[in-house]
């Protein structure tokens, strides 16, 4: 277990560039599936959770060529589905969560598919019946071993259908979006994830010659196609990276530019930080986060407590959630943080009352932060990330306490932050991996 030791209250400064969306990477590997011919992606970020996506994917047969640092080449022309049954498949498969993807495109493209129990992170039970259900509306029919924790599909046929999805889930919408490409008939989803992941699956899927209606919005119309070509595909930054960016330039008294941050995908994240006092000046597709003494929060204009909760897209999304919760601690004014999704994601708190914070955990889902307007600085303790946000939170809080911070269990962080050590030691940041 790798761990990160960092020395304390230095302001970074200069400039950083966002990876390329994790969450969208790990839907647009698996729609790499649903044809034989070449794939181009670019923009892939080297993280642990993606690198072990590419894996199964070679694994399971498909021919994966590296063309330059964050450029691959993907042609799935000769799948071996016996794969699927390997104690190999089932250890790797289980510890990704991102795995569950490939059922979609296997089920569309090949009529079956096997899938252990999806593994990530520990924050609570993640719902996996928006994928199950929707699945089954197009035909499919799954079999579970719970003794395995292993499922078996069977799809002979894919047909289109209407459904109204009971949650707007990003990776069930795009798992069912993947497999109504190839299904007889039309499919209308309903409710449907509108995340900017899912509009950049769909800008792809119709390049390779899906036919969708509806893109960027919360109905999607599919009507099926017998096959789909290769295409090339360049993925967006990373919306969670640019905010922690954020987060972390006002904790540390910064002023730093994040490059090419595809402003108008940010939606409503600019104006949650600005609700917390924190300035950002865009320019062109880039933003300024100037160096801020203090930051005061907000009240609403009946003098109520400020409250920052999660919700569906356009809504606030809920893995910056634990980012708001840190920035929170040195802002000038009191937070209600509302983390809605999952009930165990507000339980790094405790780390955080030991660096000094004042924070009032409500219950699962609410925690009451008592911003200290840098008149108590976070003090350095020795802590273990839990999780890739929570983890990356305690990372903001040790780069802005005064004194050493170790922060065992780093893996965590590395699922989803690219060489992240690295690039902050750039921007001068105190931080050594050991």
């Amino acid at each position: 277990m790798s761990s990160f030791e960092i020395t304390g209250g230095k302001k970074l400064k200069g400039e950083i560039t966002p990876q390329g969306a994790k969450n969208e990477a790990l839907q647009i590997l698996c729609a790499t599936l649903l044809t034989p011919e070449k794939v181009t992606i670019t923009n892939i970020p080297n993280i642990r959770d993606v690198n072990k996506l590419i894996d199964i994917l070679k694994d399971l047969g498909v021919t994966v060529k590296k063309i330059s640092e964050n450029k691959y080449t993907f042609q799935a022309d000769n799948i071996n589905l016996e794969y699927l049954k390997s104690p190999e498949f089932r250890e790797k498969g289980s510890s990704l969560r991102g795995s569950i993807m490939i059922l979609g495109p296997l089920l569309a493209r090949f009529g079956k598919a096997y899938m252990p129990h999806p593994g990530g992170d520990k924050i609570g039970r993640r719902r996996l019946d928006t994928h199950f259900t929707g699945l089954q509306t197009l035909g499919a029919k799954f079999k579970s071993e719970l003794k395995d924790n292993f499922y078996k599909v069977d799809a002979t046929e894919l047909k289109g259908a209407y459904m109204l999805l009971d949650e707007a889930s990003v990776t069930g919408t795009a798992n069912i979006l993947m497999a109504a490409t190839l299904a007889k008939g039309r499919t209308t989803i309903f409710n449907a994830a509108c995340e900017p992941y899912i509009l950049q699956l769909c800008k792809m899927l119709i390049k390779m010659g899906a036919k969708i209606n509806g893109t960027g919005s919360n109905l999607l119309i599919i009507d099926g196609v017998k096959n789909l070509k290769g295409c090339s595909h360049t993925m967006m930054a990373d919306m969670i990276e640019v905010g922690s960016f954020i987060g972390m330039a006002a904790m540390t008294q910064s002023a730093l530019t994040i490059k090419n941050v595809n402003y108008d995908a940010l939606g409503i994240i600019p104006e949650i930080f600005r609700r917390l006092g924190i300035k950002i000046e865009k320019s062109g597709n880039d933003i300024f986060i100037p160096e801020l003494e203090e930051y005061e929060v907000e009240t609403f204009m009946d003098g109520s407590i400020m409250t920052i909760s999660d919700a569906p897209w356009p809504g606030f999304t809920p893995d910056l959630i634990s980012i708001m919760l840190v920035i929170a601690t040195q802002a000038k004014g009191s937070v209600l943080i509302h983390q809605k999704m999952f009930e165990s994601r507000l339980f790094f708190v405790d780390k955080l009352i030991d660096m000094g914070a004042q924070i009032i955990l409500c219950d699962p889902h609410r925690a009451t932060v008592i911003g200290l307007n840098r008149q108590y600085p976070l003090r350095g303790i020795e802590m273990t990330s839990p999780d890739i946000r929570a983890g990356v939170s305690l990372l903001i809080a040790a780069l802005s306490a005064e004194g050493k911070s170790i922060i065992h269990n780093i893996e965590q962080i590395d699922r989803g932050y690219q060489n992240i050590d690295s690039r902050l030691l750039k921007l001068g940041a105190d931080i050594v991996r050991k």
